[in-house]
C-alpha cells in the first residue's frame, strides 16, 4: 500500500473513532440521570468511612474505577521516565542553581509540605485528598529541583520504582485482602472503611507526588538558544 493511500485510511479510521467516542459522550451527556442516586449516596455515606461524598465516591462506592485511573498514571509516568533525554534524572547539569529560588524554599518548601499534609487529612471531610496532595507534593519537588537542592529519590533505581508503584500497590493489596476475607473486590468492612481509605491515600499521595515529579524532570530539554537583544536587526 502506497504512503497517501495509508495516510488516507489513517486519517478515515481516526475520525471514524473520533466521531463514535463524540456520538458516545453526547448520547451519555444527554441520558437522564437517576433521581434516586443523591438519594442513594446519602443513605450509605454513614457506612463509606469518611464525611465528604466525592471522597466516598472516588476511594470507596466506585473505587474501581480510581484503581484503573491510578494504573493509567504510573504507565504513563514509567513511559515518560523510558524516554528521557539523560539517563540520570537527577542530573546537577539541568538544575538552576538561583539564589533567588534558594532563599524561597526555605520558606516555601516546608509550608507546602505542610499544605500537602493538611490536603490529604481534610480529604475525609471536605475537597482535598491524594490527587490534591500529590499534585502539592510534586510541585514542591520541582521547586527542589529549580533551586539546586539534591533529590536522591528521582535517580533510577529501587526507590523511584517503589515511589511510583506504591500507590497502586496499597490500593490493590486494599482490594485483594478485602476479597480473602469474604467481602466483594474493593469492598471495605464498614468498621475499617475509614482506615483502609486513609492507609490508600497516603500511598496515593506519595505516588501520585513521584509521578508528576519524574514525569517533569525527565522532559526534555530544549537546546535551543533565545536569539539574543538586536540579533535579528
Amino acid at each position: 500500500m502506497r504512503r497517501p493511500v495509508r495516510v488516507v485510511v489513517t486519517l478515515a479510521a481516526s475520525a471514524g473513532v473520533v466521531v463514535a467516542l463524540a456520538a458516545a459522550v453526547l448520547s451519555a451527556a444527554g441520558a437522564a440521570v437517576p433521581s434516586e442516586l443523591p438519594e442513594q449516596l446519602r443513605a450509605s455515606m454513614a457506612r463509606s468511612g469518611v464525611e465528604h461524598p466525592v471522597t466516598a465516591v472516588l476511594l470507596n462506592f466506585r473505587s474501581y474505577d480510581t484503581l484503573l485511573e491510578i494504573g493509567v498514571l504510573v504507565i504513563a509516568g514509567m513511559a515518560g521516565i523510558s524516554l528521557a533525554s539523560t539517563n540520570a534524572l537527577e542530573d546537577p547539569a539541568l538544575r538552576s542553581a538561583d539564589s533567588l529560588l534558594y532563599a524561597l524554599q526555605r520558606w516555601f518548601v516546608p509550608v507546602m509540605l505542610l499544605l500537602a499534609a493538611y490536603l490529604l487529612w481534610a480529604g475525609a471531610h471536605r475537597p482535598g485528598g491524594a490527587f490534591q496532595a500529590g499534585a502539592v507534593l510534586a510541585a514542591t519537588g520541582v521547586l527542589m529541583r529549580l533551586g539546586g537542592l539534591p533529590m536522591a529519590f528521582i535517580r533510577p533505581g529501587i526507590l523511584l520504582r517503589l515511589g511510583l508503584v506504591l500507590g497502586f500497590a496499597v490500593f490493590l493489596l486494599v482490594a485483594v485482602a478485602g476479597a480473602l476475607n469474604g467481602e466483594a473486590f474493593l469492598a471495605y468492612p464498614a468498621t475499617m472503611a475509614g482506615g483502609l481509605i486513609l492507609i490508600i491515600e497516603i500511598g496515593l499521595t506519595f505516588s501520585i507526588g513521584m509521578i508528576l515529579l519524574a514525569l517533569f524532570v525527565a522532559a526534555p530539554v530544549s537546546d535551543e538558544h533565545e536569539p539574543e537583544e538586536g540579533a535579528g536587526l
